[in-house]
């Protein structure tokens, strides 16, 4: 009977996955969710400040364009000349060939306010507020607001921007006598689409008056008189100091509007003159469009993940907990039965088989030979530890990188960077990540060649001394990163050994790093020692560390494979603990040696590679000659 407090196998199982898969997820939804509110806010401000600055640019383009129109019909001869008829027959001809924007022309006395031609038919466009002391260059220019609402306290729909060109005529005699008007249409309000961002056009004079706006009523007002004035006016006053951004403020209705904002790069008034301040509105609302659609897929995802994972529970739990009870009523009754029933069998998952098949040997032979029995179990003991440390070493470093890597992709992939540097740096890592996963892939790779006796070399003359300086130029940044101290003694002359290049580099690397990584304050010291004496020469290469050291009764441990000798160093340092295994292997097969000494923990540790020596004058003419150090000096580095 099950104690109090306690619960089954597969109902921990499923809620354990429940508890752990839900809250992960609804947390990642949280979060992306304000991410991309957030991105899409971005976005916005972003497509709304070069909204601005577009239409900044067309109105300063259209209007000087426009002045340059009027300017050149004011100077020809027809227009001077005074002429009702023929003056009214060039206005007809040129609204033809002029632009569409403009809605018509007007030719009046100077001082009587009196029409002599006009496109405009019946309707008169004389500035209200015209400067006499214009000259014949100088073009006046007026905004047409709105008119007022009439005794139905209705007002005409107005969602353009309506402007008023005027410019003094010389007559025949040379005196100014004349003033030909321009009506102009300069920009009409589109209608504003459900998630576009190119924002409704605003146009603030520089004392805040507002000459257009999405809303007619607010046409002639002054920013002074709204409840956010404070706001526009930080606006204005960035937007006059050159600064094209955007900003966020509310309607006095309460809505919250996003902006991007700008001034005119010219004067358009000239009486007085003034820039204008332009404005792309819209709503936030508008803004996160595609927010709504966003939520609704996280929702759906949530809700297809949350029922994934428990129907994955559910699917599992029978894989993981069938076998479990199988074994448990067997191990249960064994006591109760005369004759043993035979072990569950077939299970769909090999180690609970290999668990079964263990559990089998260990009964038959407790009945036999109980010695025999000890002795199988320490020894499935010893193994099963030693297979535990390497699984869960490298089950670690394997998934550790490729977490990185996946979420790396994954941030650059959904558009959650918030500019290209970012996803720069994220696939930089992504790229040195993997760069150190494929290391301990080839590992792996490599001791199961070992293992299979399939690791080859080959080998041929090389310069010992000129690769030593390659791998010391490859490691010293990271030896100088610790703050260790580095001390190189190879002398300055060419050392002729019979090795695989690359796999002789692989192995430096390997010793060298393992140095540095166990090794927090001191130095590492690389030493060439030569002997002749013998009948074969050899070269002793020497790399000493004043690391953690090794305690002497483990360090045979280190150059066999899958066998660490502390777990819980191995997680500090991280690694797989297959290094010196692959080393002693390749250097053997290069007709070497390698040993390792420690005086004991806390001591240090000293590396010695042992290879035989060559003639010197096998070796490539280019590396006969004595070398520089590239980089690597004889004294101590700091």
């Amino acid at each position: 009977m099950a104690k109090s407090r306690q619960s089954s196998f597969r109902r921990i199982l499923v809620t354990r996955i429940l508890l752990v898969f839900v809250p992960v997820l609804l947390i990642g939804e949280i979060v992306a969710l304000n991410k991309a509110r957030s991105s899409l806010l971005n976005t916005a401000r972003q497509n709304l400040t070069e909204s601005a600055v577009n239409k900044g640019e067309k109105i300063s383009d259209d209007i000087a364009a426009l002045r340059a129109n009027l300017i050149t019909a004011s100077q020809t001869k027809v227009i001077q000349s005074g002429s009702s008829v023929q003056i009214q027959q060039f206005f007809n001809n040129l609204k033809q060939q002029l632009p569409s924007k403009i809605d018509c022309l007007q030719l009046a006395y100077l001082h009587q306010d009196k029409k002599i031609a006009s496109s405009c038919d019946d309707q008169e466009i004389i500035p209200s507020d015209l400067d006499l002391s214009l000259t014949r260059n100088d073009v006046n220019v007026q905004v047409i607001l709105p008119p007022k609402p009439g005794k139905t306290g209705k007002r005409e729909k107005h969602n353009q921007l309506q402007l008023l060109l005027s410019i003094p005529v010389l007559n025949q005699r040379g005196n100014v006598a004349y003033l030909l008007s321009m009506k102009t249409t300069l920009y009409q309000q589109p209608p504003n689409h459900p998630g576009s961002l190119s924002g409704s056009l605003i146009v603030i004079a520089e004392d805040g008056k507002v000459l257009a706006h999405p809303l007619t009523e607010r046409i002639g007002t002054n920013i002074k008189d709204y409840t956010d004035v404070e706001e526009l006016q930080t606006i204005v006053k960035n937007a006059m100091a050159g600064h094209s951004n955007s900003s966020d403020f509310f309607f006095p209705e309460g809505q919250e509007m996003v902006t991007g904002y700008t001034a005119t790069n010219q004067v358009i008034t000239t009486n007085p003159p003034q820039k204008w301040i332009v404005l792309a509105v819209t709503t936030v609302q508008n803004a996160l469009f595609g927010l709504e659609e966003i939520k609704l897929i996280l929702i759906v995802l949530t809700v297809g993940l949350i029922g994934a994972s428990l129907f994955a529970s559910l699917y599992l739990v029978p894989y993981l907990a069938g076998p479990i009870e199988e074994l448990r009523d067997y191990a249960v009754n064994l006591h109760s039965h005369h004759a043993a029933q035979p072990i569950p069998r077939n299970f769909k998952i090999r180690e609970f088989n290999q668990l079964a098949q263990a559990l089998d040997q260990m009964v038959e032979r407790l009945k036999d030979w109980a010695e025999e029995l000890e002795i199988a179990w320490k020894e499935a003991k010893s193994a099963n530890k030693v297979k535990s440390q390497f699984l869960a070493t490298t089950s670690h470093e394997l998934r550790n990188p490729l977490n990185i890597i996946i979420n790396c992709v994954r941030l650059v992939h959904d558009g959650l960077c918030d500019d290209r540097e970012e996803e720069l740096e994220f696939l930089k890592r992504a790229d040195e990540t993997a760069i150190h996963l494929l290391g301990i892939i080839n590992d792996l790779l490599d001791i199961s060649k070992i293992e299979a006796g399939k690791l080859s070399v080959t080998t041929i003359p090389l310069d010992l001394r000129q690769l030593l300086l390659e791998v010391i130029n490859l490691q010293s940044v990271n030896i100088q990163q610790k703050g260790l101290q580095l001390i190189c003694e190879i002398g300055d002359k060419a050392i002729p050994v019979k090795a695989d290049h690359i796999k002789l580099k692989q192995v430096l690397i390997n010793v060298i790093s393992n140095a540095t990584k166990f090794t927090d304050e001191g130095s590492i010291r690389i030493s060439i020692n030569i002997n002749f004496n013998n009948h074969q020469p050899y070269v002793l290469v020497s790399i000493k560390d004043t690391g953690i050291g090794i305690d002497p009764g483990e360090q045979g441990k280190l150059f066999r494979p899958f066998v660490m000798v502390d777990g819980t160093t191995t997680r500090k340092f991280e690694g797989t603990g297959l290094g010196l295994a692959i080393s002693l292997n390749l250097i053997e097969l290069m007709g070497g040696k390698i040993t390792l000494e420690s005086l004991g923990l806390n001591q240090g540790t000293t590396v010695i590679i042992k290879l035989p020596l060559i003639d010197l004058a096998l070796l490539p003419n280019g590396e006969k000659k004595d070398v520089v150090s590239h980089g690597v000096r004889s004294k101590p580095l700091r």
